[in-house]
């Protein structure tokens, strides 16, 4: 038995109805899509972090200060982007190096870009102090916290000033403070126990890099979101380097996998 579908007017007798179809067309009007002005009010802030770089690790020492950190920054739990630098100099005698959310960094690079252009402005001969930039981005990042929107990162701010070196953490809550070993994300649990074992005062380059060097190995060993390709900056009173100025190739320590 087949059973028809009939248009209701035409039960009632009306001759003039139009397609049985009418009704539906008349409730499934396809809406005008949204323009700019709907997705500029939409917040563009950091919901969660997605672009991610793992740890950055620092000595300090009596004559220089040193830190490192891998050039991976994963998407995701993907090693999506593999030569990015994630330690960059701030003004003329300090050193930044975060780990978090990529995207944040960036943001946080322009504000003291900003900060140091407007204090350059200034031409009275000062300087900005790594530990100055060290309180002002604590200020930043408590700032952004109570207003319910961090910026995502662990930054450790390194610098030589007035014969004085400095290491210092910021994290994303506006927590700070100084130490001679510094280590941030999962390197603060494997790393650092490795870098106060082996402090001194008196270490020379080559040996701040050699233990370096073998914090980062084990953090590749164990620390799914890190690659063996490492960035050392250091500050001293005689010199103030970035080994990545001149966008050399950065090193590359050997790995045994018989241990992994």
């Amino acid at each position: 038995m087949a059973y028809y579908l009939h248009n209701p007017d035409d039960l009632r007798g009306n001759t003039h109805s139009s397609s049985p179809y009418e009704h539906f067309s008349k409730h499934n009007t396809q809406k005008k899509a949204p323009g700019p002005e709907y997705y500029s009010s939409l917040s563009t802030r950091t919901l969660e972090p997605i672009t991610t770089g793992t740890s950055v690790i620092g000595i300090r020492c009596r004559d220089f200060v040193m830190i490192a950190a891998d050039t991976l920054v994963s998407y995701g739990s993907m090693a999506k982007f593999r030569a990015i630098q994630r330690i960059s100099n701030v003004g003329e005698n300090t050193l930044i190096g975060a780990s978090g959310e990529y995207s944040d960094f960036q943001a946080i690079q322009v504000m003291l870009d900003e900060l140091i252009i407007r204090d350059k402005l200034h031409d009275d001969g000062s300087t900005l102090q790594p530990l100055e930039i060290h309180s002002y981005l604590t200020r930043v990042m408590y700032n952004r916290r109570n207003k319910f929107n961090p910026l995502y990162n662990q930054l450790v701010l390194a610098g030589f000033r007035n014969n004085k070196s400095f290491l210092g953490l910021v994290d994303l809550v506006g927590t700070s403070f100084q130490d001679e070993t510094i280590a941030t994300g999962y390197g603060a649990y494997i790393a650092r126990p490795l870098l106060r074992s082996a402090w001194r005062d008196d270490l020379t380059q080559p040996e701040a890099v050699k233990l370096l060097e073998d914090c980062m190995r084990v953090l590749f060993y164990r620390d799914a979101r890190a690659i063996n390709k490492v960035y050392f900056s250091s500050s001293s009173p005689l010199l103030f380097c970035l080994f990545f100025e001149h966008k050399p190739r950065p090193s590359h320590f050997s790995v045994c996998y018989e241990f992994c």
